[in-house]
């Protein structure tokens, strides 16, 4: 009896899971877009670091986000003989390239307030707490457009965490604003500028090693090999799994793919359609995936697979 091969290769309906919240990216694109404009316009204004800085961070955002959005969109091409799985894989490099401009950014700011420091500028606080606060309240306008969203997509989660960090960002400059303003301590404009990009460096390793975890094609968080091992093994008639491979080709779309020794018998009382509608079921129940293959291997021809390895 030869190998049996079981696929099921149906995408998301939708494409990805960028693809999903599209409008809401949107929608978010455009309000940074705007909320930039008024922060250099503040910041020139006010003579504040810190609201450039948080100008600049959103800047990056909505180019961030713009990038995730054109991704998306190539990502819907359909696959061909080239290129199996599409252009799926651009919603990676996107929210690769999103995470290594952040980073940028936040040595950029780092290095001007290193700059200011012992200098005196003049800063008005009443154009630099003004446009704070609008940006402020932009900021929380655009988590709540994302919410829930974050979880299923690297590029938008990319783009919450951005965004939650300029409303952080917004809160340090309206504090500074509120220090200088009471106390005549301008060097608090500066602290905040490198709060901003001390607040950054973390958000954009993290996404950074998750793009990284993904190109490697690293198993996916939350997935137990073991346990999944062990349910398929618990299958009846199978006597051994190995060459189990779990990967991710972007946000959404998880791959499996084992090959399963099953007893002969099993094979000729059953038959092999009967076989790979069990373990697919034992899959379905404990990892989450519409794109899965198994090649089955009698036991009798398993140590001709094992030696062809080899």
């Amino acid at each position: 009896m030869g190998h049996g091969h079981g696929h099921s290769h149906r995408l998301p309906a939708s494409g990805t899971a960028t693809a999903k919240h599209r409008k809401k990216l949107i929608w978010v694109v455009a309000i940074t877009l705007a909320v930039v404009v008024i922060q250099v316009i503040g910041a020139l204004i006010s003579g504040s670091l810190a609201l450039l800085a948080d100008a600049g961070h959103m800047l990056s955002d909505a180019a961030g986000v713009s990038i995730a959005l054109m991704a998306a969109w190539i990502a819907t091409r359909p696959p061909s003989d080239k290129r199996t799985y599409g252009y799926q894989r651009a919603e990676v490099l996107a929210a690769l390239a999103n995470a290594v401009v952040l980073i940028v950014i936040a040595v950029i700011i780092f290095l001007e307030a290193l700059r200011r420091f012992g200098q005196t500028p003049e800063i008005h606080t009443g154009a630099m707490l003004l446009t704070a606060v609008l940006g402020a309240v932009a900021n929380l306008v655009c988590l709540l457009i994302l919410q829930g969203g974050h979880k299923e997509s690297l590029n938008v989660r990319g783009a919450y965490l951005e965004v939650l960090g300029d409303l952080l960002g917004s809160v340090a400059v309206i504090v500074a604003a509120v220090v200088v303003a009471l106390t005549g301590f301008v060097q608090a404009d500066t602290f905040a500028s490198i709060l901003i990009a001390v607040m950054i460096l973390p958000r954009a390793w993290s996404l950074l090693r998750d793009v990284v975890n993904v190109l490697l094609e690293a198993t996916p968080k939350n997935v137990d090999v073991a346990s999944i091992r062990e349910h398929i093994m618990s299958a009846d008639g199978v006597v051994d799994v190995h060459d189990i491979h779990i990967w991710t080709i972007t946000s959404g779309v998880p791959v499996f793919s084992a090959h399963v020794v099953v007893a002969d018998e099993t094979l000729h009382a059953e038959g092999i359609d009967r076989v790979l509608d069990r373990l697919s079921g034992c899959l379905g129940s404990h990892f989450d995936t519409e794109h899965c293959t198994f090649q089955i291997e009698p036991v009798s021809h398993a140590d001709h697979e094992t030696r062809h390895h080899d």
